[in-house]
């Protein structure tokens, strides 16, 4: 399933670029996300809980880093498995930072996940659906955490 989308804020680039790779950040900003711990320089080891339909689920999952072009492209691959044995997944992710007038960043991102278990029998208008929702709730995050550098 691919998943696509795209944001703006008001950033300097490179610290929204920096702010992307710290697990504080994304911490605070994924709804849902209980651990995100930087293992080394590319290497993320996550833990995210969401409600999808009727269903919790509870991953457990790596995320590589395998092409990082600062202040403009982050490419990443990873996957893992719900906690709560309700599937696994898979994901390829290329996220792009294009800077604007006015001081704005466009931020946007193109996810081709694979999934299986359980939620893979929601089909893509639900996955979708709560892809749109994770995405909005994290852009006002990061809107916000951002505050006054722009």
């Amino acid at each position: 399933m691919i998943l696509e989308g795209a944001f703006s804020v008001k950033a300097p680039a490179d610290k929204l670029f920096d702010m992307l790779l710290e697990p504080e950040t994304l911490r605070a900003c994924m709804p849902g996300a209980e651990r995100i711990e930087r293992l080394d320089d590319r290497t993320y080891d996550c833990v995210i809980k969401q409600k999808i339909g009727p269903i919790s689920v509870r991953f457990k999952f790596k995320t590589v880093l395998v092409k990082v072009e600062r202040p403009t492209t982050l490419e990443m691959e990873g996957g893992g498995e719900d906690l709560l044995k309700g599937g696994w997944f898979t994901q390829k992710t290329t996220i792009e930072l294009i800077p604007g007038e006015n001081g704005e960043v466009r931020v946007s991102y193109r996810c081709d996940a694979g999934i299986t278990g359980k939620l893979a029998m929601f089909g893509d208008r639900i996955m979708r659906a709560k892809a749109k929702q994770v995405e909005e709730a994290f852009t006002e995050a990061l809107r916000q955490r951002l505050g006054g550098l722009a």
